[in-house]
């Protein structure tokens, strides 16, 4: 399959897609831009949406309805309400509608303390100590995985979609959704990525490793019409919300956003 690829390349304060699009920094250590599919699907623009950031230079947050106010909102509103430069889906969420559906810990505050015995990735940062990666990517198959994790303050358990070193963890199967993720790269870098049109996961993983991104790390956040992805600057005001699972026709976009209780934004330091 071929990608048109908006490389990040870096040209004074904004980088060059290799297709003609502008890409650009966001903040210190954030950076904005999207690459198209092809073939394209027949619901959306194809586009997948980046959000890259470098946690050694830019502020992770992880924030919950539960733990604040109890007030749900969409990306656009949780950047606005927390002064976040960007902000996606932190995972999916049980029918409370607050409670992730894998273990979910943010400092001393525990949301839920249940291992989901599928979800095989997991996802931590803001450390508890130096020397440490300000953020890491991890297989719970790995050893001593949850020791490392106690080293960070927020800590998020997600369905996987690439494995260690880049393997596609997803099996074959027709269904297609919105989706987005959120994958961590070679270099450490984390990165957000929303994709509206509607793909089978197994080959939306195929195509973000061949993309140029890097990633050997990725898990699933949400699909479907809660997907979100929100970018939130001076220059930029993009608010991203995925389609309805069953949708039909391109008539059948959702563009407005839903409200999440959960959510993982970046705060310029």
């Amino acid at each position: 399959m071929l990608i048109s690829l908006a490389l990040f390349i870096v040209c004074n304060l904004s980088m060059v897609c290799h297709a003609g699009e502008q890409c650009r920094f966001i903040s210190k250590g954030v950076e904005y831009c999207f690459f198209t599919l092809n073939p394209l699907s027949e619901i959306g623009d194809g586009k997948i949406h980046v959000v890259r950031i470098d946690p050694s230079k830019a502020t992770l947050k992880l924030l919950t309805a539960s733990e604040n106010d109890k007030r749900v909102r969409t990306t656009a509103q949780w950047c606005k309400d927390f002064g976040l430069v960007a902000a996606i889906n932190a995972g999916m969420y049980g029918k409370d509608l607050f409670t992730n559906v894998g273990y979910l810990r943010n400092g001393s505050y525990i949301q839920n303390r249940q291992w989901n015995k599928k979800y095989k990735s997991v996802l931590a940062f803001d450390p508890l100590r130096p020397g440490i990666p300000p953020a890491i990517m991890v297989d719970l198959e790995e050893p001593d995985t949850k020791g490392r994790l106690k080293n960070y303050n927020a800590v998020i358990q997600n369905l996987r979609l690439i494995k260690g070193n880049g393997i596609n963890a997803w099996e074959t199967s027709d269904k297609r959704w919105s989706e987005s993720a959120v994958g961590m790269d070679a270099l450490g870098r984390i990165l957000f990525l929303f994709c509206q049109s509607p793909y089978p996961m197994r080959e939306f993983n195929e195509m973000i490793k061949s993309s140029g991104l890097g990633i050997v790390r990725m898990m699933h956040m949400e699909g479907g019409h809660i997907a979100s992805l929100s970018v939130r600057t001076r220059e930029i005001s993009l608010d991203l919300a995925g389609s309805n699972e069953s949708i039909i026709t391109p008539d059948e976009v959702i563009k407005s956003q839903w409200p999440i209780p959960n959510i993982i934004g970046v705060k310029a330091r």
